[in-house]
């Protein structure tokens, strides 16, 4: 088994993900890109591209798992995410569920479907939001943004305890109000900036910091 450091990294053909991929194969790790639709980018940077990905399928998930057969995982990154509005007077029940699926569901169904090739010591970032802090909301709305990525942190928690004794660390990261097409390039820092920040709290992430909740400028949130 070669001794390269392997990442796999959902949601990688684009925004947060592209850039983290991009700095993990810049460090000389084995770099895995997980995505529904590949990009240029994604092929000229990632050791291995598994498109076709929707990680809310059951298909979906049975793709990657059989994709990555045999595979040794140091760090699990779930990024793939979807932000959709919904505030009071317009709540779409629809639109609730699927946030759910996409932001919380599909994340522990693959930490749960892959927590058997990480070995002591890898890791898992789950890529949340501080939006998912209930502590933290001031401003209300974003409903199903807010309950989705909640739920992601409970699950990332949970994960932390049960994978201890695996020697697994699990932490829950938001990334910054970043430049990326989900918030139409409205953002504060640029995904490179973000995917600095991202991977400096991987690196310091432990079995005894295990279930934190970060932002990516290292300030840890309030749930």
């Amino acid at each position: 088994m070669s001794d390269q450091q392997v990442a796999v990294i959902t949601g990688a053909n684009r925004g947060i993900g592209l850039e983290l991929a991009r700095h993990y194969a810049r460090e000389g790790w084995r770099v895995i890109g997980v995505c529904r639709s590949g990009s240029e980018e994604l092929a000229a940077i990632a050791s291995q591209v598994i498109d076709g990905v929707d990680v809310t399928a059951d298909s979906g998930i049975e793709r990657l798992v059989d994709a990555l057969a045999g595979e040794r995982i140091d760090l699990l990154i779930n990024n793939a995410g979807l932000l959709q509005d919904n505030q009071l007077g317009s709540i779409d029940l629809d639109s609730l569920r699927t946030l759910m699926e996409v932001n919380a569901y599909a994340p522990l169904r693959i930490a749960e479907a892959l927590a058997p090739q990480i070995p002591a010591g890898g890791k898992i970032a789950n890529i949340t939001s501080r939006m998912g802090s209930i502590a933290d909301n001031d401003s209300g709305g974003r409903y199903g943004y807010r309950a989705s990525k909640a739920a992601l942190n409970a699950f990332g928690k949970s994960l932390a305890i049960d994978l201890k004794p695996q020697g697994v660390a699990v932490a829950q990261l938001h990334p910054g109000y970043v430049q990326t097409r989900m918030v139409s390039f409205g953002g504060l820092i640029s995904p490179e900036e973000s995917a600095r920040g991202l991977a400096a709290c991987i690196e310091r992430l432990s079995l005894e910091n295990s279930g934190s909740f970060w932002h990516s400028n290292g300030e840890e949130l309030p749930w």
